[in-house]
């Protein structure tokens, strides 16, 4: 049986676990991506470098020091300072992410690639969500006196997105 023709199912919390905020874009690391194509990282690395004219700098960036010590700060680890990596990993957009299907010519990759896009699309809506239910419980705010204003406060307070729950790499201001 070929198992390229098997379809690949990819848990969504899975994907959303790999997802980091680099530079103000969400990003999958390379070493990520190629566990998920079932190739070795440097297989898929080559094919990028092969084909680099297809990733420009919005599609896939190399980490640098700064960043890699801020995202070895997310593991905790006892032995290796650099997690078993020689050089620093590469980020790649979900533009750079798409692209991966065409340089790796497989159907795994092209399976793949339809789960990691639907999750970048999910987290979008998401976020899109709550900016909209924010604008109209601002709208309420303003069309309602003061009694309901503990409400709304309560309200916002459970939009709020609570410390410490999405995992952010690199300088924030």
């Amino acid at each position: 049986m070929n198992n390229e023709n098997i379809a690949v199912e990819i848990p969504e919390a899975f994907l959303e676990q790999r997802i980091f905020l680099i530079r103000g874009k969400k990003v999958l690391l390379d070493r990520d991506l190629a566990m998920l194509y079932g190739v070795k990282t440097k297989v898929l690395n080559q094919a990028v470098h092969r084909n680099i004219e297809r990733f420009p700098a919005d599609f896939m960036f190399q980490l640098n020091n700064d960043e890699m010590k801020n995202w070895k700060s997310q593991f905790v680890t006892s032995k290796s300072l650099r997690l078993g990596l020689r050089k620093c990993p590469f980020a790649f957009t979900e533009l750079g992410i798409a692209m991966l299907s065409s340089v790796l010519m497989s159907s795994r990759a092209i399976q793949v690639n339809i789960s990691i896009v639907r999750t970048f699309v999910r987290l979008r809506e998401i976020m899109s969500t709550h900016k909209e239910l924010r604008e109209q419980i601002e709208l309420l705010e303003q069309k309602y006196d003061r009694q309901f204003m503990v409400v709304f406060d309560a309200i916002k307070k459970l939009l709020a997105q609570p410390p410490g729950s999405r995992r952010k790499i690199g300088f924030t201001p």
